[in-house]
């Protein structure tokens, strides 16, 4: 484990981080850019893996979409399978349709499937729930909303939606299986691991139910895989996004350069 951060000895340990998402499918992401700046090993294995509700299925919730004035995103994986689901049922969004969106950059996703209107498209401040609904509460009235969610979807904005007295209605469009990932937690006893969502937490102790942290230090990236880190009773020493890091890598470059300077 990580004792007082690289040196320049070629003999000490390189440092070794597991990202628990799929490796990135270009050379020029800045997660190998980290890599080579810091000297340290990144291992790429998604922990979680998306499983979408058929269409035909989802039908039994008896959901009618098209009659929802707007529609919330918490994920890419709720644009994805939203928009899959319609394509499969031949359903056709209005385009007066409204979305609201946990970040800027799911609300930018959204340009794969619309034509992108700022008047019809809001997302919060700062990638939390609390902006998100802040934002939904100005222009709530006399809008229908539908929530798309996994089966693991936190239920603060259900609960937000009810307390508020919307007419509302959640689709559970797809579900998160956990990966089996106990061989590589097994090979290499990792420095840093960093997680992107609840689920991925979770998939950490179905595969290795007596998971001690130790030395090990946790990453996490939104307000839910934090609360999710912390709840499990982990210690939380990376955290995105934040003022000076919006983005995993930048709070990622800040922890390591912060650690070497012990």
């Amino acid at each position: 484990m990580i004792k007082g951060g690289p040196k320049k000895d070629s003999q000490v340990k390189q440092l070794t981080i597991l990202i628990s998402q799929p490796k990135p499918e270009t050379e020029k992401s800045p997660y190998f850019d980290l890599a080579k700046k810091f000297n340290v090993r990144l291992d790429f294995h998604p922990f979680i893996r998306v499983e979408g509700v058929p269409g035909k299925d989802f039908r039994k919730q008896k959901v009618d979409i098209i009659t929802y004035t707007a529609v919330i995103f918490t994920s890419r994986n709720s644009v994805d399978h939203f928009f899959r689901v319609c394509e499969e049922l031949k359903v056709k969004v209005s385009q007066d349709c409204k979305y609201f969106c946990i970040t800027e950059a799911v609300a930018l996703y959204l340009q794969k499937f619309i034509l992108y209107r700022k008047r019809k498209v809001f997302y919060g401040a700062d990638g939390s729930t609390k902006s998100l609904l802040e934002v939904m509460n100005k222009h709530r009235e006399n809008e229908k909303f539908l929530f798309p969610s996994s089966d693991s979807q936190k239920k603060d904005i259900e609960e937000w939606l009810k307390a508020s007295k919307c007419e509302y209605a959640t689709a559970s469009l797809y579900k998160t299986v956990s990966n089996d990932v106990k061989e590589v937690l097994a090979q290499t006893e990792y420095d840093l691991i960093v997680f992107f969502s609840p689920s991925g937490v979770k998939s950490l102790f179905e595969n290795m139910p007596k998971f001690k942290q130790n030395g090990t230090h946790i990453g996490a990236f939104g307000p839910s895989t934090s609360a999710a880190v912390e709840e499990a009773g982990l210690r939380l020493d990376v955290r995105a996004p934040a003022p000076q890091a919006p983005s995993m890598v930048a709070a990622l470059e800040q922890f390591l350069t912060e650690l070497n300077k012990k």
